[in-house]
Protein backbone atom coordinates (compact mmCIF):
# COMPACT_ATOMS: atom_id res chain seq x y z
CA UNK A 1 0.00 0.00 0.00
CA UNK A 2 2.79 2.50 1.21
CA UNK A 3 4.37 2.06 -2.54
CA UNK A 4 0.50 3.57 -3.97
CA UNK A 5 -0.51 6.10 -0.84
CA UNK A 6 0.48 9.21 -1.32
CA UNK A 7 -1.03 10.68 1.40
CA UNK A 8 2.23 12.13 3.14
CA UNK A 9 3.11 14.10 0.19
CA UNK A 10 -0.25 15.62 0.33
CA UNK A 11 0.60 16.26 4.32
CA UNK A 12 4.32 17.84 3.48
CA UNK A 13 1.98 20.63 1.84
CA UNK A 14 -0.50 21.02 4.35
CA UNK A 15 0.97 20.61 7.79
CA UNK A 16 2.80 22.80 10.09
CA UNK A 17 1.24 25.74 12.35
CA UNK A 18 1.70 28.52 9.29
CA UNK A 19 0.97 26.74 5.91
CA UNK A 20 -2.68 25.90 6.18
CA UNK A 21 -3.21 29.82 7.50
CA UNK A 22 -0.76 31.14 4.68
CA UNK A 23 -2.72 29.35 2.29
CA UNK A 24 -6.39 30.67 4.08
CA UNK A 25 -5.69 34.15 3.33
CA UNK A 26 -4.28 33.58 -0.42
CA UNK A 27 -7.76 32.24 -1.34
CA UNK A 28 -9.36 34.50 0.67
CA UNK A 29 -7.57 37.44 -0.49
CA UNK A 30 -5.78 36.60 -4.21
CA UNK A 31 -2.55 37.85 -4.80
CA UNK A 32 -0.71 39.72 -1.59
CA UNK A 33 2.72 41.14 -0.95
CA UNK A 34 4.80 39.83 1.42
CA UNK A 35 4.15 42.86 3.99
CA UNK A 36 0.69 42.03 4.16
CA UNK A 37 0.67 38.57 4.80
CA UNK A 38 2.94 39.30 7.39
CA UNK A 39 0.69 41.74 8.92
CA UNK A 40 -2.41 39.62 8.25
CA UNK A 41 -0.68 36.76 9.89
CA UNK A 42 0.72 38.24 13.03
CA UNK A 43 2.44 35.62 15.23
CA UNK A 44 4.69 34.46 12.37
CA UNK A 45 8.35 35.40 12.15
CA UNK A 46 9.76 36.91 8.45
CA UNK A 47 12.41 34.26 8.37
CA UNK A 48 9.26 31.32 9.26
CA UNK A 49 6.79 33.05 6.16
CA UNK A 50 9.80 32.96 3.78
CA UNK A 51 10.76 29.31 4.50
CA UNK A 52 7.00 28.47 4.67
CA UNK A 53 6.69 30.52 1.00
CA UNK A 54 9.29 28.63 -0.61
CA UNK A 55 8.17 25.03 0.47
CA UNK A 56 4.89 26.31 -1.18
CA UNK A 57 6.83 27.94 -4.33
CA UNK A 58 8.95 24.80 -4.64
CA UNK A 59 5.61 22.67 -4.79
CA UNK A 60 4.10 25.05 -6.98
CA UNK A 61 1.65 25.97 -4.84
CA UNK A 62 2.27 29.56 -4.41
CA UNK A 63 3.76 31.54 -6.86
CA UNK A 64 6.31 34.56 -6.60
CA UNK A 65 6.23 37.71 -8.51
CA UNK A 66 8.86 39.98 -8.25
CA UNK A 67 8.63 43.50 -9.76
CA UNK A 68 12.26 45.36 -10.63
CA UNK A 69 11.73 48.74 -9.09
CA UNK A 70 12.96 50.55 -5.67
CA UNK A 71 11.94 49.75 -3.39
CA UNK A 72 11.62 45.73 -4.10
CA UNK A 73 7.85 44.57 -4.68
CA UNK A 74 7.03 40.75 -4.16
CA UNK A 75 3.46 39.35 -4.76
CA UNK A 76 2.67 36.13 -4.02
CA UNK A 77 -0.55 34.51 -5.19
CA UNK A 78 -2.03 30.60 -5.63
CA UNK A 79 -1.11 28.98 -8.81
CA UNK A 80 -3.26 27.48 -11.51
CA UNK A 81 -1.85 23.86 -9.85
CA UNK A 82 -2.67 25.39 -6.20
CA UNK A 83 -6.16 26.17 -7.03
CA UNK A 84 -7.22 22.26 -7.35
CA UNK A 85 -6.54 22.41 -3.47
CA UNK A 86 -9.53 24.39 -3.12
CA UNK A 87 -12.05 21.37 -2.66
CA UNK A 88 -9.97 19.46 -0.73
CA UNK A 89 -9.32 22.57 1.75
CA UNK A 90 -13.12 23.36 1.89
CA UNK A 91 -13.69 19.72 2.57
CA UNK A 92 -11.16 19.47 5.58
CA UNK A 93 -12.83 23.00 6.57
CA UNK A 94 -16.68 21.44 6.60
CA UNK A 95 -15.27 18.64 8.98
CA UNK A 96 -13.62 20.74 11.13
CA UNK A 97 -16.86 22.80 11.79
CA UNK A 98 -18.77 19.38 11.77
CA UNK A 99 -16.39 18.06 14.67
CA UNK A 100 -16.45 21.28 16.68
CA UNK A 101 -20.31 20.76 16.49
CA UNK A 102 -19.90 17.24 17.42
CA UNK A 103 -17.71 18.14 20.13
CA UNK A 104 -20.26 20.88 21.51
CA UNK A 105 -22.66 18.36 21.68
CA UNK A 106 -20.44 15.80 23.48
CA UNK A 107 -19.74 18.06 26.18
CA UNK A 108 -22.05 20.47 26.06
CA UNK A 109 -19.73 23.35 25.38
CA UNK A 110 -19.09 25.89 22.85
CA UNK A 111 -15.83 24.92 21.55
CA UNK A 112 -15.57 27.61 18.30
CA UNK A 113 -13.24 29.15 19.51
CA UNK A 114 -10.28 27.05 21.32
CA UNK A 115 -10.20 23.26 21.74
CA UNK A 116 -9.40 22.54 25.81
CA UNK A 117 -5.85 21.22 26.27
CA UNK A 118 -5.25 17.74 26.92
CA UNK A 119 -3.86 16.72 30.37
Amino acid sequence: MSTYCKFETALDILVGKWKPVILLRLFANGTMRFSELQRAIPDITKKMLTQQLRELEYHDIVHREVYQQIPPKVEYSITEYGQRMTPLLQAMNDWGEGHIHHLNELYGEDLTTELPERS
